[in-house]
């Protein structure tokens, strides 16, 4: 049993060698095992057949035919040298069929896994192109899908260094349904011009480059904006090239590198700014992500010629289910919520809030307004504020710049961060007013004894800074961010009265495990950008009116209270608050409830209202406003 032993690994290990010869080695052993069965086999056909041949030569000759027959060699008799060159010949063409054979698999195979590798070309046309992969990815898919709704056929090409199985997965996985809109994979490097051909981005509508993320995450854009710029076609046609990159002193490369025309946004530009005007404004996020979106309403710049000589104030009564707000003249300049007497000229656009491009439509109704109604407010003086922000990130500079534009003199914000070298970064923030004085507090915010001892009740508002992280560092800096809230929530229980907070969050999904009040608000950043981006890749126009809502000058959206508008607990129609709010400059595009404030999905916000909408408003209910300051 000892030798048994012995002998089967040397047999083992006698096999393996010689099957590392190679083909020829695998050629004899498989003859041999096949002559090994097809022989005796052979024989016992002929010993098993009834009439077999009674002499040993012609059973012999019968054993070789069984046996040509086997191997397709033709079982010729004859001479030894008929034979032999008879089985050659055979063999000869078994050879070249096999070969044949195999060849074709192997190319088939080839192709096949060439086809799922993602390496074919992509002929679509009027496609819009994602170029890169990261968690933007998800939401751009899920808003062009929304846009491609009343499309016949739509496509988006997506090219990324990242296996094609694997994307398609994902993709399936948080995108259940892409309905009409066909996504199509690709592998390949985005910044490889000879890659990039391969989804045909000069035929494209838009190429939208994905922000990769990480610390070198803007280098890796630019690099992909001059690859794109090098394939041919794309010099032609700059304006269909959208990208963001996340520090705002990178935006002056990129924009270099995408050329003239190209759309090029900063994350921790917009961001910072809509967390300014966020966080004085409670419910301002969830206006901004319903316009953003295509499942509601959206921002719309289109043609009116029956409109031109008439003035803005005209144009704001104009539509009973789209609210204007603003005019983009014919030399593209953007004029939202401009004075009631601007007349519009030939060639400018009308820019409204509205369902759907084909329901702005002209109305024909008369509009009885209740002027019994509209109320003048009694002018407040602004007040200095405190403001309190919890953590700290690149983009908590330009957070405090911000501010200083919105707020009174005198005003305080005071910041709470874990790293002691914060405190001279804050004491250097160069302010342009100089109305906001900011101070610094070392302590982790997620120590509850870190907020009880900050005194929340003498706050107006609070800002949570999510940490600079990507991938799972993102899931973590999201834990912390949580846990904060929580602690905040706990302590604001006792304090009689709400605690405004806005609070950075890196991962959507986990908006919905965030403890919510009336007052709360999220900002998403890569999720937001990924909507700005898909508004802009299906109309370039939008870009000019984006970058003019998120800046400090000119009007932007508001929530004012209601009682600065009508009377409050009077039925109205919403046509009379358009008009009171014309009346002090400002264009109403819906209202808050406040007694709806906790209600998910919109937290009291209803946008654009039909203006024969009959409705009262109670104390705490605001009116979304155009306005300026």
């Amino acid at each position: 049993m000892a030798r048994t032993s012995v002998v089967r690994p040397r047999l083992r290990y006698w096999f393996d060698n010689t099957m590392t010869r190679g083909t020829p080695a695998l050629i004899g052993w498989l003859s041999l095992i096949c002559l090994a069965i097809v022989i005796p086999v052979s024989a016992l056909l002929v010993w098993a057949d009834t009439g077999r041949p009674t002499t040993l030569q012609n059973q012999l000759v019968e054993i070789w035919k069984n046996v040509s027959a086997a191997f397709k060699l033709g079982g010729a008799i004859g001479t030894p040298v008929f034979v032999v060159l008879s089985i050659l010949l055979a063999l000869v063409g078994l050879f070249f069929a096999s070969t044949l054979v195999g060849l074709i698999a192997a190319g088939v195979n080839r192709k096949i896994m060439d086809l799922r590798r993602g390496r074919s070309m992509v002929l679509e046309d009027h496609h819009t192109v994602l170029l890169g992969w990261s968690e933007q990815v998800y939401p751009v898919i899920k808003e062009l899908v929304e846009a491609n709704v009343n499309k016949s056929r739509a496509s988006i090409a997506i090219l990324a260094d990242k296996d094609k199985v694997e994307m398609e997965e994902l993709i399936r996985a948080r995108v259940p349904s892409t309905r009409n809109t066909r996504v199509i994979c690709r592998t390949g490097s985005p910044v490889d011009p000879a890659d990039i051909e391969r989804v045909n981005p000069q035929g494209a509508r838009a190429v939208i480059v994905l922000t990769p993320g990480g610390e070198d995450g803007d280098a890796d854009l630019v690099k992909t904006l001059l690859a794109v710029t090098k394939s041919p076609g794309m010099q032609e046609r700059p304006q269909h090239l959208l990208a963001a990159v996340q520090d705002v002193r990178n935006r002056d490369a990129a924009r270099l590198a995408a050329g003239a025309g190209a759309c090029v946004l900063s994350i921790d530009d917009i961001a910072a700014r809509l967390i300014v005007q966020t966080c004085r404004q409670p419910g301002l996020s969830v206006v901004y992500m319903d316009l953003l979106t295509y499942e509601d309403n959206e921002f719309y710049i289109t043609p009116e010629p029956k409109l031109t000589g008439r003035t803005y104030a005209e144009a704001l009564l104009s539509y009973a289910t789209s609210s204007v707000i603003g005019l983009r003249r014919a030399d593209g300049t953007m004029d939202l919520n401009p004075p009631s007497d601007s007349r519009i000229h030939e060639g400018d656009e009308i820019v409204a809030i509205s369902w759907d491009d084909d329901t702005i439509v002209l109305s024909d109704h008369t509009w009885t307004i209740d002027r019994a109604a509209i109320v003048t407010p009694s002018p407040r003086p602004a007040e200095p504020g405190r403001t309190l922000m919890l953590g700290w990130n690149r983009r908590a500079t330009t957070v405090i710049t911000e501010l200083d534009h919105y707020v009174a003199d005198g005003s305080v914000i005071d910041v709470v961060a874990r790293e002691e070298e914060v405190a001279r970064t804050v004491a250097a923030v160069p302010l342009e007013r100089g109305a906001l004085t900011p101070a610094f507090r070392l302590g982790d915010v997620t120590e509850p004894d870190v907020l009880r001892a900050l005194d929340l009740a003498s706050y107006d508002h609070v800002i949570v800074l999510s940490d600079d992280a990507d991938g799972t560092m993102g899931l973590r800096a999201d834990n912390r961010t949580l846990v904060t809230l929580l602690q905040l929530r706990s302590i604001a229980g006792g304090m009689g009265r709400s605690l405004p907070v806005v609070a950075e969050l890196t991962d959507d999904r986990n908006r919905a495990l965030a403890p919510i009040s009336e007052s709360d608000d999220f900002i998403v950043s890569d999720k937001l950008i990924s909507l700005l981006m898909t508004q802009v890749s299906e109309s370039r126009k939008l870009a000019d009116l984006f970058e003019y809502l998120f800046r400090a000058q000119g009007s932007e959206i508001y929530l004012k209270p209601a009682r600065d508008y009508v009377v409050l607990e009077r039925e109205m129609d919403f046509s009379t608050v358009v008009e009171s709010a014309r009346l002090q400059g400002h264009s109403a595009i819906g209202y808050r409830r406040l007694s709806e404030a906790a209600q998910s999905p919109m937290y009291g916000i209803h946008l654009n209202p039909d203006k024969t909408r009959r409705l009262r408003f109670a104390e705490g209910d605001s009116v979304v406003v155009m306005a300026e300051g």
